[in-house]
């Protein structure tokens, strides 16, 4: 893509509004658009790291043996009524009425209608186990929505939900988030702490919710120092029960807090060794067993012809919220440094001289292999000094910065720059497209 070409529409002073990095880097950097109050427009920068995000997010899914599905924003008051939580949920919950006077809701999570909408096909234990999840924007109202994507009103989710035949099947659903979600968040280049959690709004008595760690974190987080050596990227764990079992007693055997309030829980680990760090929540996974397939009637025939109903459990991520979170993790004063795996692009192709001959000439060039090899590439050819162009490439924070300019070109060499770390090297032009195809 050309920047002369592309929408990007970036500030160059911190908005006032913003009150955290991530909402101030994401505005400076024309990633989104406030609408109204805790609601945004994706522009399209943003939108590209949200689908990156989406994408990953989707492909641990699949890999864990869930199924991709879409419902409706819009859910009949009915299915809430049926569980007893549409008087109870409380006015985060947007109640509207459709022409013929029927009650509605826009959607804050989906147990109910995936409740609903498995039992109407499942009938027998021999179709069990499954496990539904979709991507969907989903809406709810909070009083005070503040620090940008991070609480905001509107936000894109990922929510899963598994439906077993007993607790054994249930826990091994269970089992196989909990590794699923490390997995997702560590192929973001995030480190995520699972914390034994309440429940909520949701109900049930099994429940973690993942911690990232971050300097600008909205809660503390006390933890035994091991979490920072642990990478589930590195472990050999396939989608089964004896796998499972030690693999999740082992992340879980490390005791971490999240306030002050259940800090002694820590009291095993010395004070000195004790981990006491920033955090931000990203995921939220939970066992419920039967609190909605017994109100919603959902139930299948078993082995011997008894009725049984379904042992459930609910999965969610929060794919916009990721953004925000990323940030926060990553970044210095300059902008934003965005992991390789969820970059826009991968580099950032900057012309010192454009309009040149020689200059623009061998950036046309490289421009054109970085697409046929294809690597995503933002090529700024604008007619704009250097300092801008250095300024605005750190801003939106792609991985690598690959800089031609007249003086570099005498002596055959382009310079890359490495974002993260600030190290630049002088290249020839086919080591520089080698070390980015690498």
């Amino acid at each position: 893509m050309r920047l002369s070409q592309y929408f990007l529409p970036t500030l160059k002073e911190n908005p006032t509004e913003a009150q955290i990095v991530s909402h101030r880097l994401m505005l400076r950097a024309g990633l989104v658009r406030q609408t109204s109050a805790g609601i945004y427009a994706w522009l399209p920068l943003g939108f590209r790291v949200l689908k990156k995000i989406e994408q990953i997010v989707r492909e641990e899914q699949d890999a864990s043996g869930a199924q991709e599905v879409l419902m409706p924003t819009i859910q009949p008051a009915e299915l809430w009524q049926l569980s007893g939580r549409y008087d109870v949920y409380g006015k985060e919950m947007l109640r509207i009425k459709d022409r013929h006077e029927r009650d509605m809701l826009y959607g804050p999570t989906n147990e109910e209608m995936i409740t609903d909408i498995f039992k109407s096909f499942v009938k027998s234990y021999r179709d069990l186990p499954r496990n539904l999840y979709h991507i969907q924007w989903k809406f709810r109202d909070e009083v005070r929505p503040r620090f940008g994507v991070m609480r905001g009103r509107e936000f894109l989710m990922k929510d899963a939900y598994s439906f077993d035949l007993d607790f054994a099947g249930a826990k091994l659903a269970y089992q196989k988030m909990f590794l699923a979600y490390l997995r997702t968040y560590a192929r973001m280049g995030l480190k995520a702490i699972p914390m034994r959690a309440d429940s909520g709004a949701i109900g049930g008595d099994m429940s973690h919710e993942f911690i990232i760690l971050a300097d600008t974190g909205e809660s503390a987080v006390y933890c035994h120092p091991d979490w920072l050596k642990l990478d589930p990227l590195n472990e050999s764990v396939s989608y089964n029960q004896k796998e499972l079992d030690p693999f999740v007693e082992r992340w879980t055997s490390l005791y971490a807090a999240t306030d002050e309030k259940h800090k002694p829980g820590c009291a095993n680990i010395p004070d000195n060794q004790l981990l006491t760090a920033r955090g931000i929540e990203v995921g939220h996974i939970f066992y419920f067993g039967t609190k909605y397939s017994k109100p919603l009637n959902a139930f299948v025939t078993g082995p011997n012809g008894e009725q049984i109903f379904l042992e459930m459990g609910s999965y969610g991520i929060g794919v916009s919220r990721l953004v925000g979170a990323i940030i926060e993790a990553s970044h210095d004063d300059n902008g934003i440094i965005w992991p390789e795996s969820v970059a826009p692009f991968k580099v950032g192709l900057i012309n010192l001289k454009q309009g040149a001959a020689q200059t623009d000439k061998v950036c046309e060039d490289i421009y054109t292999k970085l697409n046929q090899a294809k690597i995503d590439v933002l090529y700024d050819d604008r007619s704009e000094s250097a300092g801008i162009k250095f300024n605005g490439m750190d801003l939106i924070g792609l991985p690598w910065h690959l800089v031609v300019g007249p003086r570099g070109l005498e002596k055959n060499v382009v310079e890359l720059k490495y974002r993260k770390t600030g190290e630049r090297q002088e290249l020839s032009i086919d080591s520089a497209l080698a070390k980015l195809a690498g």
